[in-house]
């Protein structure tokens, strides 16, 4: 009788409820990852229990790595995050996540005074036609971000927007990405609620990402999903 594998250990850090994993929960699932979910600034983020899992999630939210003095929970998650990455261990990174994974790894975040919110196509450099990236080339992603990270050295410039010339990256087992993949298109009115505040601020109205989303979502979802595991596919090997 051969002996039972190991499950993999997922640890996703999650900042706001609807910003969630999304279309990630049940690739993870199906994969054999046990997942454990930390709310950001409730949940106690272990350096070491970071370090040690085999995949870490980064998701999104509304506020920037800048913000330490007003979310000072900020801190923690830089200080995992930099554990994760001395680990040298398979990390990803969304949004915000992205940022902070960029900052730990030496490069500026900043905010630009714009925002790029609803569904956009994607234009990828060389290097990323050459990635996990490939099937995203000209397709629509869902951007919802107003800052910006610089490349960290070593890393691969992976895609870019018109507005925003850095829309991801990747060195070694990390991955971080400007814009949100892991998003469900049939849960998009938990964002609209979630950011109606922010969507009114900047004149957007929230019926033309509801409809991006009905038209434009189930076909991204497939090329996510296929994205997601190619990736999962070579940081696992």
């Amino acid at each position: 009788m051969s002996a039972s594998r190991t499950p993999r250990t997922a640890v996703a850090v999650r900042h706001v409820p609807f910003e969630d994993l999304g279309i990630l929960a049940p690739l993870l699932a199906q994969r054999g990852y046990e997942t454990t979910l930390l709310d950001a600034g409730i949940d106690e983020l272990d350096a070491d229990a970071v370090a040690g899992a085999d995949l870490l999630i980064v998701l999104g939210g509304p506020i920037g790595v800048y913000d330490d003095d007003r979310y000072p929970f900020l801190r923690s998650s830089k200080a995992a995050v930099a554990a994760r990455l001395d680990s040298g261990g398979a990390t990803l990174g969304v949004c915000l996540g992205a940022q902070l994974l960029a900052e730990s790894l030496g490069a500026a975040v900043r905010p630009t005074g714009a925002v790029e919110i609803g569904f956009g196509p994607l234009t990828l450099t060389p290097e990323g036609r050459e990635s996990v990236l490939a099937p995203l080339d000209g397709e629509p992603v869902l951007h919802w971000h107003g800052d910006e990270f610089a490349i960290p050295a070593g890393a691969q410039s992976l895609a870019h927007t018109p507005g925003f010339p850095h829309q991801a990256f990747a060195v070694g087992r990390t991955l971080g990405l400007q814009f949100h993949l892991e998003a469900d298109h049939r849960t998009i009115e938990r964002w609209l609620i979630g950011h109606a505040h922010e969507l009114h601020h900047n004149g957007i109205d929230p019926r033309v990402i509801r409809e991006q989303a009905r038209a434009l979502g189930p076909r991204l979802e497939t090329l996510a999903t296929r994205v997601l595991t190619d990736w999962l596919d070579a940081v696992e090997a």
